[in-house]
C-alpha cells in the first residue's frame, strides 16, 4: 500500500483563541511528515488526543489525517521546528531558523495562558522564545520537570 506524505513544513493547529499552548519538539517522520497536522498519525496523538478529549479539548478521542474532522477548543498546538529533523532531533541551526514562524505564531495567540512544553527542546524554545519578544505585558512562571527516580524501596 502507497502512502502520500505530505513533506512540508508542518503548520500549527488549533483554536486560534485558545487560552492553552501545547509546544512539541517537530514533526514525526511518519507521523505529522506524513499527515501534515502536529501529533496526527502516530503513537504520541494516540495517547494525546484521548486525553484532550476527555478533558474537553478536543472534538473526538483520535487523530488520523488532517481531514477527519478533529477540532481543538481553547487549546493550540505547534512545535519548535516544522519540518521532520533527522534521527528526530533537531540542530541549532534548524531550530534558528524556525524561530521567527513560532514567534509570529505565538504572537497571534493573544489568549494564551498556558504553556504546556513537551520536553527539553520544546521547554528552550519556547523559553528562547520569550527571551526574543522581551519584557512580557504579564507575570510569566516558567516550572521545569525532572524525570521521575525511583521510588520503590
Amino acid at each position: 500500500m502507497s502512502v502520500e506524505y505530505w513533506g512540508k513544513p508542518v503548520p500549527g493547529f488549533g483554536d486560534p483563541e485558545a487560552r492553552v499552548l501545547i509546544m512539541g519538539l517537530a514533526p514525526g517522520a511518519h507521523g505529522s511528515n506524513r499527515t501534515g497536522r502536529p501529533f496526527t498519525g502516530d503513537a504520541s496523538g494516540k495517547f494525546m488526543f484521548p486525553v484532550l478529549y476527555e478533558t474537553g479539548f478536543a472534538s473526538q478521542p483520535n487523530a488520523t489525517d488532517r481531514n477527519d474532522g478533529l477540532n481543538l477548543k481553547d487549546l493550540y498546538i505547534t512545535a519548535a521546528v516544522r519540518c521532520a529533523p533527522p534521527a528526530n532531533k533537531p540542530t541549532p541551526g534548524e531550530l534558528a531558523a524556525c524561530s521567527q514562524f513560532l514567534d509570529r505564531e505565538i504572537a497571534g495567540l493573544e489568549n494564551v495562558k498556558v504553556v504546556v512544553a513537551l520536553g527539553k527542546i520544546g521547554f528552550d524554545a519556547y523559553l528562547n522564545h520569550l527571551k526574543r519578544r522581551g519584557p512580557p505585558l504579564h507575570q510569566t512562571y516558567l516550572f521545569k520537570t525532572y524525570p521521575l527516580q525511583d521510588l520503590s524501596l
